[in-house]
This record gives C-alpha cells, sequence and structure tokens, in this order.
C-alpha cells in the first residue's frame, strides 16, 4: 500500500505549490510562474536519485524508444497543463481553478481504459466517479452558470493535458527494468531537467526580463520548486506502483488541502456546500483504496 502514502505525500505538496504558484500568477505571466514549478527542482531530483543508487546500487538503465517518447511527452503535455492552470487562476480565485485542474482523474479513467490498457473494478469505477461529482461541485459554487464556456474549456483542456502526463509518466516508468524506486526516480529527473531547459531557453530568447525577476525574488520561486519535487516525487512514485486512475483519485484529497490554505493563507471564503464535496471526496478516497 506504499502507494497511497506516496498519494497523499504528493497531494498535501502540490496544493501548497498551487498556493505558491496562485501568488507568484498575481506578479509574473504565465511562462514564468510555470518555470518557477521547475526551475530549482531539478538539483532536488538528481541528489534523490543519487541517495537511491548510494543506499542500494544498481544497474543504470536501458531506454527504449518509447523510453523517450513518453518521458518528452509527459515533459511537454506538463508545462502545457501547468500553463493552463495558471491561466485559470488569474480568471478564477484559487480553490476554483484547482478544482477544475483536479478533475483529471475521470479524464485518466476514460483515456487509460481506451488507450493504455488499465482496468478498473466497480469499486473503482464508483470511486472515480463520486471524486467527480465532488470536484464538479467545488468547481461551481455557484452552479454550472457560474463558469463561463472559455473557462469550462480551459478546465478541460488542463485536466486533459494533466491526466496524459500522469499516463505517459506511467509507461515510461514501466519501460525501465529497475527496481520501483529507481525507476520512478530516472523518469522524475529526466522528465524535470527537460522542462527546465526547454522553459528557460524559451524565456532567455523571448522573455529575459521575467527570468531575471525570478532571481530577484527568489523565496517564492524557490518554496515552489520544492514543493512541486516532493509533489511530482510522490505521484511519479504512486504512479510507478499503481494505476493512474485510482491514484489520481485519491490524489483528490489535494482539494482538502486546497480549501484549507486557500481559508487560512490566502484569505479567500469557504461555502458550506464545499464541506459536502469534501465528504463525496473522502468516500471518493475509501472506494478506491478498496479497490
Amino acid at each position: 500500500m506504499s502507494w497511497i502514502l506516496f498519494t497523499l505525500l504528493a497531494a498535501f505538496s502540490q496544493s501548497w505549490r498551487n498556493a505558491f504558484q496562485s501568488r507568484l500568477s498575481k506578479e509574473m505571466n504565465v511562462v514564468g510562474v510555470t518555470l518557477s514549478r521547475f526551475l530549482w527542482a531539478s538539483p532536488l531530483a538528481a541528489l534523490y536519485l543519487l541517495s537511491l543508487y548510494l543506499y542500494q546500487p544498481v544497474s543504470l538503465p536501458t531506454f527504449t524508444a518509447y523510453s523517450y517518447f513518453f518521458i518528452i511527452g509527459a515533459s511537454i503535455m506538463q508545462i502545457l497543463a501547468t500553463g493552463l492552470m495558471v491561466v485559470l487562476f488569474k480568471q478564477k480565485n484559487f480553490a476554483i481553478g484547482a478544482g477544475l485542474a483536479k478533475s483529471e482523474a475521470p479524464v485518466a479513467a476514460f483515456l487509460g481504459v481506451l488507450f493504455f490498457g488499465t482496468s478498473l473494478s466497480l469499486f473503482g469505477w464508483l470511486g472515480v466517479a463520486v471524486g467527480a461529482i465532488a470536484v464538479f461541485m467545488l468547481s461551481c459554487p455557484d452552479g454550472i452558470r457560474s463558469i463561463s464556456l472559455k473557462t469550462a474549456l480551459i478546465g478541460l483542456a488542463c485536466s486533459t493535458s494533466f491526466a496524459l502526463t500522469s499516463l505517459w509518466v506511467r509507461e515510461a516508468s514501466l519501460t525501465l527494468t529497475l527496481p520501483f524506486p529507481h525507476r520512478a526516480a530516472w523518469v522524475l529527473l529526466l522528465v524535470i531537467l527537460l522542462q527546465t531547459l526547454l522553459l528557460v531557453a524559451y524565456m532567455l530568447v523571448n522573455n529575459r526580463s521575467t527570468l531575471k525577476r525570478m532571481f530577484t525574488k527568489p523565496k517564492l520561486v524557490v518554496m515552489t520548486s520544492i514543493a512541486s519535487f516532493i509533489g511530482s516525487l510522490g505521484w511519479f512514485s504512486a504512479m510507478s506502483l499503481q494505476t493512474v486512475p485510482l491514484v489520481k483519485t485519491l490524489g483528490q484529497v489535494e482539494v482538502f488541502f486546497t480549501i484549507l490554505i486557500s481559508f487560512f493563507w490566502l484569505k479567500e471564503g469557504i461555502k458550506r456546500k464545499d464541506i459536502f464535496a469534501l465528504f463525496l471526496i473522502a468516500i471518493a478516497a475509501v472506494l478506491v483504496m478498496w479497490q
């Protein structure tokens, strides 16, 4: 059941990363906020991989064409997903933006079953469905009419991009013939490193001023990168051990952490309906753990 602990760690860390990015989105453009997620995460990922090899030496991985495809695809898709999530933060408040992004669990379930050979039990599907209803309630605090068609489409594109990222990360990990923590750590390092290089190169050509600002206000950027690294470590590890729909459904407990952060740190209101939605998320989490 290690995947449960890794998922809870990921959900807690990601809720803080989203909060830090929400703050940054008020000061920087979309590309700058997206880069803050990866900028200082690469050295941490390298140290984590090195520590695994020092603790348990194993052979170096052998990468196939499929490995490179899934790693490159996941890297690009996660950049796109993060950028879309920042756009959501700029349109709505933090809790709504994070809620729309968290609708990736049902998307991952359908894509996984259709294209990646994923299978779910009745309890698994029920958990995904209950979690989706809860996220919908949190994303539409004043009903479906409270969200414009544009915002809904951005939310769908964001959740789909995150779902593909997760599915490809799992596939990349499964292509490596290494023990569990090492194969997840290799994928983590390569994905984050590629993302960092791509975004830094883009900003050096198109937006050097924002890149400089990231080093003049390092505290929030560093905190974002650290939270992102811990979250990614949890997600990548959990998805190496368990199917993506179950990991992402359990990961919806992140919404609980998000609401607490939204209320106590960002000073945004919470409605009574949110409490019922959190209860549904708890039910969804129990169902997928019984799967």
